[in-house]
């Protein structure tokens, strides 16, 4: 499989919408991943991450440019036990809550489908890392509609046992900027990961589309210990 280049993949992409990283550092410590949100709209670009508990929420930059809640503001990235979820939108509650059900991370997402945005229908996309005992696998979900088409959802899962070191895995909402949105295709992106959690961040965010870009969250866990390093970036200040 081809292996690209994060930067260049967001460099050359300017509204691949909100995206998911996930993978191993190359000296094989650190389980590594990466949310970005972006917006178009004003509502979409009034927003802030802001740290809560052990993950983190979306919140309104200026309460008073708020118009519309929904789909903007929930928890991206929440801790439960020795796994971290990570997603674009409330199915973070459904998948910590199932789970803490004795359900399965897939068994969660049969619950939920893509976003009632018409005409996008942007797909919901999901991470999820287990970390435990020096140990590490993760996988990641995207549920779409039939090629735009709202009567039926497509549901696919992508798991990671003893992922490589060096490299990592990058899923998105949409393929580039359009109208409607044209929803991500294919397999997740294989892409290379740096050890450090600084250089990963500011390359990043530097390479997300200046306009558009909203906010990003990186954190890196201790793959023996299990301790977590994070760091954000808000446009808006």
């Amino acid at each position: 499989m081809k292996t690209y280049d994060i930067y260049e993949l967001l460099n050359s992409n300017p509204y691949p919408g909100r995206g998911i990283i996930i993978g191993k550092s190359p000296d094989g410590k650190k389980a590594v991943t990466a949310y970005f949100i972006m917006g178009r709209s004003v509502n979409s670009r009034n927003r802030v991450f802001v740290e809560d508990g052990d993950g983190i929420r979306t919140e309104a930059f200026d309460p008073s440019l708020l118009t519309d809640p929904h789909l903007i503001i929930y928890s991206p990235v929440r801790v439960l036990g020795n796994k971290t979820i990570v997603t674009n939108g409330d199915q973070t509650d459904t998948i910590y809550e199932l789970m803490d059900k004795q359900q399965t991370f897939e068994m969660a997402l049969r619950t939920r489908e893509f976003e009632d945005d018409a005409p996008n229908y942007t797909p919901r996309i999901s991470g999820i890392m287990h970390v435990e005992n020096g140990t590490y696998n993760y996988a990641m979900s995207i549920l779409k509609s039939a090629d735009g088409d709202p009567s039926s959802c497509q549901r696919y899962t992508f798991t990671y046992t003893d992922p490589l070191a060096g490299y990592g895995r990058f899923i998105h909402t949409y393929m580039g900027d359009g109208n409607p949105l044209p929803s991500f295709e294919g397999e997740p992106e294989k892409i290379t990961v740096p050890d450090d959690i600084d250089e990963f961040t500011s390359k990043l965010w530097d390479n997300l589309n200046e306009d558009n870009k909203v906010s990003l969250f990186v954190r890196y866990i201790d793959i023996a210990t299990g301790e977590a390093d994070t760091r954000i970036i808000n446009k808006n200040k």
